[in-house]
Parts: C-alpha cells; sequence; structure tokens
C-alpha cells in the first residue's frame, strides 16, 4: 500500500514534468542517476512528511516537521507548499500549521476501498455473514465519520440501505463508538469539543459524560455496540481489526433488528466475528508485505 500511495504522490508532484516529457526523456526519468535520485529523495521526503503529519494528535508547524525530519526549513516549506497547492495538505485558519488536505484523505478512501486490494477481505466478510447469517459490514475512520467500505447482506426480509461509500456518525453507531474509543487520546477530545450530538432515536446518547463513560467500556471489552441509537429498533455490534502495532485499522460490524435478536444473542457471533477480524489483520499484513 505504501508503494501505490507514493506512486500516486509521485504523478500528483511530477505530472507536469512527465506529460511533457519525451520518450528518451522519460525512459532516463527511471535510470539511477543523480537526476532520480534527486527525484526519489524529493519523493519520500514529501511521503515522510505526509506520514509524520497524518500520525500526529495535531496540527503541525514547518518548523517541527524540520525538526523532526531533520531537514533545512526552507525544503519542507516548499515541500510542505507544493503538497498544499496539490490538495495533499491544508493550512489551519492561522495559517502556521499543517493538517490533511481533503485531496489526501480521497486518496486514502481510494487505496481502501480498491476493488483489487478489497478482494480478500471481501471473501471474509462474506464467509462471516454466510456462518451466522447476519448483515456484516467492514468500517473505518474517515475524518470524523464512520466509513462503509464493504458490506455483505444476510438473506433476513429486513433490511437497511446502506450501501458502500456511505458515512454515518460515530457516536451513535457500534463501529463508530469502537474506532471513536480507539483513537488518540487527543483526536478523541477535539472530536467530544466540538461534535453536536445529535438525536436520531429515543436512544441516542446526548450527554457527553455519558457518552465518555460508554467508550472507556468499550476500551475495556474491545467491543462496540449500539443498543437502537442510530436507527431505531436496530442493534448492532462491533470489534476491531488491528494491525500488528495493536493499532484498529478497521471494524467489523454486524446487525439485526431489535425485534428478531438481542444484543446478548449477537454476542453469541464475538468469536466468530473476531475470527474474522483476526483474518483480514493477516490479509493486510500479507499485501503490505508485498507490494
Amino acid at each position: 500500500m505504501c508503494i501505490l500511495v507514493l506512486s500516486l504522490l509521485f504523478i500528483f508532484l511530477y505530472k507536469d514534468e512527465i506529460l511533457s516529457a519525451k520518450p528518451s526523456i522519460t525512459t532516463s526519468l527511471i535510470t539511477d542517476n543523480a537526476s532520480d535520485n534527486t527525484t526519489q529523495s524529493t519523493l519520500i521526503r514529501a511521503f515522510m512528511l505526509l506520514e509524520i503529519i497524518m500520525k500526529a494528535d495535531k496540527p503541525l508547524t514547518s518548523a517541527y516537521l524540520a525538526e523532526d525530519l531533520d531537514l533545512p526549513k526552507a525544503t519542507v516549506h516548499r515541500i510542505a507548499q507544493q503538497l498544499e497547492e496539490e490538495g495533499l495538505l491544508q493550512r489551519e485558519p492561522n495559517g502556521k500549521r499543517f493538517v490533511g488536505g481533503l485531496r489526501l484523505r480521497r486518496l486514502a478512501t481510494s487505496v481502501l476501498t480498491n476493488s483489487v486490494m478489497t478482494g480478500s477481505r471481501h471473501m471474509v466478510l462474506q464467509g462471516l455473514s454466510q456462518e451466522i447469517n447476519e448483515t456484516c459490514n467492514l468500517t473505518a475512520l474517515d475524518g470524523n465519520e464512520l466509513l462503509y467500505l464493504d458490506r455483505i447482506e444476510s438473506n433476513w426480509p429486513y433490511r437497511i440501505h446502506l450501501p458502500v461509500g456511505s458515512h454515518l456518525p460515530l457516536y451513535c453507531t457500534a463501529a463508530g463508538k469502537l474506532l471513536l474509543a480507539n483513537m488518540k487520546p487527543a483526536w478523541r477530545q477535539r472530536y467530544l469539543k466540538a461534535v453536536t450530538l445529535e438525536k436520531y432515536t429515543k436512544k441516542t446518547i446526548l450527554d457527553k459524560d455519558v457518552l465518555k463513560d460508554q467508550l472507556k467500556e468499550v476500551v475495556d471489552q474491545a467491543v462496540g455496540y449500539d443498543s437502537g441509537e442510530y436507527i431505531d429498533g436496530m442493534i448492532a455490534l462491533a470489534v476491531p481489526v488491528k494491525n500488528e502495532m495493536d493499532e484498529v485499522l478497521y471494524s467489523i460490524a454486524v446487525h439485526a433488528p431489535s425485534a428478531r435478536v438481542s444484543l446478548d444473542d449477537l454476542k453469541l457471533h464475538l468469536p466468530a466475528m473476531q475470527a474474522a477480524a483476526v483474518k483480514i489483520a493477516e490479509l493486510e499484513s500479507t499485501d503490505l508485505t508485498h507490494i
């Protein structure tokens, strides 16, 4: 996945040179000469800069980035400015600190939902749905919302229309609360400070202190749950998919109508859900190793 992102960044950053290059020049771009080394160095630096910004729990200044990367401030400023012009970075209103831009977030979403990358995950999710006979979803964090990456419908007659690509709130969905609970503390605090808890059903949690207590339970149990807080009469459970660094990448969620099953009934599926999460985590690790 890293190579895919780097390749895309190369196109974004050097598209003018690539489009205007003659065949002989294009050939020279992929040889091991000094020009190549400079281009590759700039590309790697740009990627490292983006990586630092996206992993940070707060917006970062050029001065901080220069110190972290051990590069001249002028170099970092030039790279950051070019990334900003391409929409991969954006500045806070004060104009001094950088965060990920809209184009970068869209790129990340495209990587996550790319059919080549998702085929194996889809098969695992499909197997889980067949095993427990319930609708199963694979979701990820997208900014301040929950993003549906994949979905397998069960054969039950009552269904909810939530197609792949749907965005849902974090604070009142099982997968959303799971991802929110596993955010970096500073990110979670910023989210909780800024969010307005909108009422979707009579069970939607509208008290932030109550929500914070529930998020602690989610961390302790490693399970997110929704007792009908987003859609009336629809309950859900969610488990994390973690990488080798114990970071939550995705969430596998199962939902069903409360008229047919209870949360306790859904909890019987937790072993199968957790096994599927392990499979997807292993697939992600394998994909990253061989790409």
